[in-house]
């Protein structure tokens, strides 16, 4: 699919360094601990009430990690999540090779529009969802749980748009939605930062807030998930804080950016979105930096 012409922008707006307990301290190094290897399904329990639109831009931006959409759609979300894959290539003794492909599919749906377990998610209630998404799953199911709006996750908004955890053996992901809770944290850069300048707002690629700030809050745990699943993979710092592969990038989303900046990122003149990826079916999407083991730097797609 060829791509509309794109307008080039490199913006650099202010935004938090680091909240509290979650700063830079080094790249993410290995504890010997196993990553999440070749097969990832994920088993999602919407939380709450979602939209169509909502939930077709995540479940599309998941479809966008093993997708190739040829050198017409650079760069796209599958070169970002390579990356990722290259993890495997460092957790194991010797010089870093090819590493293999780690495959991405949603093999369960669960609706929860009631709030079964109320609108505070402590550790216990996301215990008890993250099992219930895991339920007549493939052993080794990762529950995704995203939160709907105005439901507050014990853990975020300190810091984190979205946080993982293990349930017994079991990991778990829970994604924030910034439509009421902490928007000046978790939906910049599409809503003003309550942190330092407002600087310039961009435009949601998808032309969904919340959807969009969800998919870059569902990119960083998926990576540092992967990288970090029982808490002794990558990460510096200490196993109760830390620095795992997004959180080494805060704030990042382009070249030439710096923590708390954007650095460069594509405006769709069709639209007004700002992304830095493509995904299949003409979707763009604005993905977080990470920390790239090979060139011992943050990683952008642009």
């Amino acid at each position: 699919m060829a791509s509309s012409p794109l307008l080039f922008l490199s913006l650099l707006l202010f935004a938090p360094l680091a909240l509290a307990g979650h700063g830079p301290s080094g790249p993410p190094v290995p504890h010997g601990g196993p990553l999440l290897t070749r097969s990832i399904n994920l088993s999602l329990i919407w939380y709450g009430p979602f939209g169509r639109v909502q939930k077709r831009v995540i479940r599309t931006f998941i479809s966008s990690l093993n997708y190739n959409g040829g050198a017409n759609l650079e760069p796209q979300v599958s070169s970002w999540w390579r990356v990722v894959e290259s993890y495997q290539s460092f957790a194991r003794p010797g010089p870093p090779g090819p590493a293999p492909p780690i495959n991405v599919k949603v093999v369960k749906q669960e609706v929860d529009i009631n709030f079964s377990v109320g609108k505070v998610l402590t550790v216990d209630f996301l215990n008890i969802l993250a099992q219930k998404a895991a339920a007549g799953t493939p052993a080794g199911s990762l529950a995704v749980i995203f939160a709907g709006s105005g439901v507050t996750v014990q853990g975020l908004c300190m810091g984190k748009c979205s946080i993982h955890g293990l349930n017994g053996p079991q990991p778990y992901l829970v994604v924030g939605n910034p439509e009421i809770e902490c928007p000046g944290s978790c939906a910049w850069p599409f809503f003003p930062s309550d942190y330092g300048p407002k600087g310039v707002i961009l435009q949601p690629p998808n032309k969904n807030v919340a959807a969009d700030a969800m998919v870059i809050a569902l990119a960083s745990g998926l990576a540092e998930t992967v990288t970090n699943p029982f808490n002794n993979g990558f990460y510096s710092g200490i196993p109760t804080q830390p620095t795992e592969i997004s959180d080494a990038c805060p704030n990042m989303f382009g070249s030439g950016a710096l923590p708390g900046y954007t650095g460069k990122v594509r405006i769709d003149p069709a639209t007004g979105g700002a992304f830095n990826a493509h995904g299949p079916r003409g979707r763009k999407y604005l993905l977080p930096a990470i920390w790239n083991p090979r060139t011992n730097s943050c990683y952008t797609p642009l």
